[in-house]
């Protein structure tokens, strides 16, 4: 395919795991063009109005897709209830930037939000129509970033994702690759089986991603997994795929919590039937994920 076929993508956070994959999976479909503080030729910070719109303004990409996030949820907790914080600029005040660029230059925007919106009460998988309700500012200012766009007047779709791994290494590991390396060096800490989280596999949402820029298709979505792994179980699935040596043990969140000074959610797994009666393709289950993760 020759560049000129290529369709231009503007990209939030396109160096991050999630961005950088698609990226590289779709390299031969789209150009990303990078929408973020630290492009060397063009920055951009989505926190200022003007230059995010400077930026769309200058695109003939007919999507944004919306990766950037504060996502540090401890410090996230420290800035709780701060608007002028880090946390809250860059999700709520730079998603309000996006929307406000998208209204005026006519662009679909595709925003990555987060299963921490919930508080984590609920035992089996949550829908998309489950109440949203943050028990920490991470998740409440996601939640917020979620409430801009669904207001607004532009063309959006929301993703909600949880826990994102990759098929191979990234410079800031995932929670597999964590898990991998911390089995490595002898240093994986107990881990919960009391807890329980849906992982997303980036490489499948990379398709996701191409689906909704082909479709268009517009509304919420939970793209995680569709499954429910505890800590425990998810580890011990990682020391089986890259038959890596150490002892998985088994913790609790419970006696956690007792030394945590933030809350924490005890169950972010989502349900993803409605997304998967939509796609045209089948994700792939956790298990056949992890048997091609790379380790380096």
């Amino acid at each position: 395919m020759s560049n000129t076929a290529l369709t231009p993508i503007l990209v939030t956070g396109s160096g991050g795991l999630i961005g950088s994959q698609f990226g590289l999976e779709f390299a031969s479909k789209y150009t990303v063009e990078p929408i973020d503080i630290s492009n060397p030729n063009k920055p951009v910070d989505i926190t200022k109005p003007e230059q995010v719109l400077s930026a769309f303004s200058k695109s003939k990409a007919p999507v944004v897709i919306h990766f950037a996030a504060y996502t540090n949820v401890t410090g996230a907790w420290e800035q709780r209830d701060d608007t002028s914080g880090p946390a809250y600029q860059v999700n709520v005040t730079g998603t309000q930037n996006i929307v406000d660029a998208c209204k005026q230059t006519g662009k679909h925007l595709i925003h990555i939000s987060t299963a921490y919106i919930f508080d984590g009460e609920k035992t089996g998988l949550y829908l998309e129509g489950d109440t949203s309700n943050p028990i920490e500012w991470y998740g409440k200012t996601k939640q917020l970033a979620e409430e801009v766009v669904q207001s607004s007047s532009i063309a959006w779709t929301i993703f909600r994702i949880d826990q994102p791994f990759r098929s191979d290494p990234f410079p800031r590991a995932d929670v597999a690759h964590n898990i991998a390396h911390k089995l490595q060096t002898n240093s994986l800490p107990p881990m919960f089986t009391d807890h329980f989280f849906g992982p997303t596999y980036i490489n499948d949402f990379s398709k996701v991603l191409d689906w909704a820029i082909r479709t268009r298709t517009t509304g919420v979505f939970h793209a995680s997994s569709g499954e429910q792994w505890t800590d425990f179980d998810f580890a011990k699935a990682v020391q089986d795929a890259l038959k890596l040596p150490g002892e998985v043990r088994k913790g609790s969140l419970e006696a956690y919590l007792k030394t945590l000074n933030r809350p924490y959610q005890k169950n972010t797994a989502m349900n993803t039937q409605k997304l998967q009666s939509v796609l045209d393709f089948e994700l792939t289950p956790i298990i056949a994920a992890l048997s091609q993760l790379s380790f380096d």
